[in-house]
C-alpha cells in the first residue's frame, strides 16, 4: 500500500485514454463521458498534477475509476470495522428461561458506542486518504438495521456472518476468517462491547491471525504501513509505532462525541443499494456459556436523618451504606 493521492498520479501519469475510457464506462455506463480525444488534449496540455485536476472536475466517475485500479493493485487502504449489535442504554432490560436468557422484546438495538467511534475514525480515512471500509457483524438477520445505519454513515459494503455470537471465541473466530478472506490492513473493533463487556474479542483476533495488535486507542496516524498510535495506560497514555496490518482496540478519543456522524437522508438512501453480503459461518467450538444473569439490586429508599442526630448518622454510614 502506498500514499493515496500519489498513487492516483501515477495510475493516471502511465494509462492511455482508450483504456481509461474503457474502465470508466464499466463503473458509469450511462453517463456522458468526453471524447478520447478531448482527454488527449488535456494530457498534453497540462501536466500531470493539473491533468489529475481537471479530469476529476471534469467528471466525477474517473475518482471511482481510480479506487477500481487502486483496489486492483492492492494500493488503497483497506478498512473493516467491527460492528456489535447492543442494546440502547435507555432500554429495559429483561431476562426469561429462570433469568438465563436475554429478553430482546420491546428492545431498541444500536451500534455499540466503541465500535461507532472507531467507524467515525475510518470514515476520516475515507476522506482523507481514500480508504475503503467494511463493515462486519456476527449475528442473525436481526442486526441487519444496524450494519444499514454504519452504511449510511459512510462505510462502503458490509459483511453478516450469519450464526449466534455465542461467546468471544467464537466470534473472534467468524471475524478473523472475514479478515483473512478480505485482506485487510486495518481492522478496528471497539475495545469492549457495551452488553457483555468482555473486552476480548480484538485480541483474540489479533492471536488467531498473528497481526499486530494495539488497545485502547485513543488515536491513530497511518503513512504508507507505517503506524503511529496513542493509547489510555494506568495513570496516563503511550504513543507507539507499528506496522500494518494492525488491529485495535478502539474507544472514545478516536473521535470525539461531538464528531460522531448521523446518517442524512442522502446516506439513508444510499445504504439501501450497498452491498450486504451474508456469509455462512466456519466450524468453531463454543467454549463459554451464560448460566444465568441477575439484575442490580433496586435501590433503596432514601432515609433522612435530622440534622441533630449525628450518633444515628454515623451509624446508618457505618453499618448501612459502609462507607466510613
Amino acid at each position: 500500500m502506498c500514499d493515496f493521492r500519489i498513487a492516483k498520479i501515477n495510475i493516471l501519469n502511465h494509462l492511455t485514454p482508450k483504456f481509461m475510457f474503457k474502465i470508466t464506462r464499466s463503473v458509469a455506463p450511462k453517463r456522458k463521458l468526453p471524447k478520447s480525444s478531448e482527454v488527449s488534449r488535456l494530457r498534453n496540455r497540462y501536466n500531470t498534477e493539473k491533468y489529475y485536476a481537471r479530469i476529476v472536475n471534469y467528471s466525477n466517475y474517473y475518482y471511482n475509476f481510480v479506487q477500481e485500479i487502486l483496489k486492483i493493485n492492492n494500493l488503497i487502504m483497506k478498512i473493516l470495522v467491527c460492528i456489535s449489535h447492543v442494546p440502547d442504554t435507555t432500554s429495559k432490560i429483561n431476562f426469561t428461561n429462570d433469568d438465563s436468557q436475554f429478553d430482546a422484546n420491546g428492545v431498541q438495538f444500536v451500534i455499540n458506542p466503541n465500535d461507532e467511534y472507531g467507524l467515525t475514525r475510518a470514515v476520516w480515512f475515507q476522506e482523507q486518504q481514500g480508504a475503503t471500509i467494511t463493515v462486519a457483524n456476527v449475528g442473525g438477520p436481526e442486526t441487519e438495521p444496524t450494519l444499514r445505519k454504519a452504511l449510511a454513515i459512510g462505510a462502503n459494503d458490509a459483511i453478516r456472518v450469519n450464526a449466534n455470537p455465542t461467546d468471544s471465541f467464537f466470534v473472534a473466530k467468524q471475524l478473523a476468517e472475514v479478515i483473512k478472506n478480505g485482506a485487510y490492513d486495518i481492522i478496528i473493533a471497539g475495545k469492549e462491547s457495551l452488553d457483555y463487556n468482555g473486552g476480548m474479542v480484538p485480541g483474540m483476533i489479533a492471536g488467531i491471525l498473528g497481526y499486530n495488535f494495539l488497545n485502547s486507542c485513543t488515536d491513530i496516524a497511518v503513512e504508507g504501513t507505517n503506524v503511529k498510535a496513542i493509547r489510555e495506560i494506568d495513570g496516563g497514555r503511550e504513543t507507539v509505532s507499528t506496522t500494518l496490518p494492525l488491529i485495535i482496540g478502539g474507544q472514545k478519543g478516536l473521535v470525539e462525541e461531538k464528531d460522531l456522524r448521523i446518517p442524512n437522508m442522502r446516506g439513508i438512501m444510499t445504504a439501501r443499494t450497498k452491498t450486504l453480503t451474508v456469509v455462512e459461518p466456519v466450524e468453531a467450538s463454543v467454549n463459554t456459556k451464560a448460566v444465568k444473569f441477575e439484575k442490580p439490586a433496586p435501590k433503596s429508599a432514601v432515609k433522612l436523618v435530622s440534622a441533630d442526630n449525628l450518633d444515628e448518622l454515623i451509624n446508618l454510614l457505618h453499618n448501612e451504606a459502609k462507607v466510613i
